[in-house]
């Protein structure tokens, strides 16, 4: 039975006793009294029990608790530290990335350029030997119209 309802049936059988005239005693009837204590003598050993036991469950519930939480804490931390290394790589990727882009761009024009000073040095080759060529025929058309001319006088 609980303490409770055991001390409200005192509460009961002291107010409801008879009271004894000219005084604020009343009178109650000593086994009645004498049983409603032995009643709360033997349910107070077990109500404390059960609370302990609600307390050390309470407890073991928050400790419980307790090593989820750092749990999830210790897991969200190891899952930055992961997202913040994989936000390192990616950037170390994008800067690799840039220098190849930059060293691609850099070969380029060192390859153009290369490019147009050979294509510059074939040209003014062929050109020198054009204008050689272009002598020789000139010089030949010169000793042509030298033949023609003696020829004609």
């Amino acid at each position: 039975m609980d303490v409770l309802v055991l001390i409200d049936k005192l509460d009961d059988q002291i107010h409801n006793a008879k009271p004894v005239p000219l005084t604020d005693q009343v009178r109650v009837d000593k086994e009645e009294v004498y049983d409603v204590l032995d009643q709360m003598r033997a349910t107070i050993p077990e109500e404390i029990k059960q609370a302990r036991w609600i307390v050390k469950e309470r407890q073991e519930m928050l400790a419980e608790a307790k090593r989820e939480a750092e749990r999830i804490i210790k897991e969200s931390r190891d899952e930055q530290t992961r997202l913040i290394s994989n936000e390192e790589v990616v950037k170390q990727a994008e800067r690799q990335a840039e220098e190849i882009v930059e060293d691609a761009r850099a070969r380029e024009r060192e390859i153009r350029l290369g490019a147009e000073d050979y294509a510059d040095d074939i040209l003014n080759t062929l050109e020198v030997n054009l204008q050689k060529f272009t002598a020789a025929v000139q010089r030949g058309r010169d000793r042509l119209q030298g033949r023609e001319e003696a020829e004609v006088r």
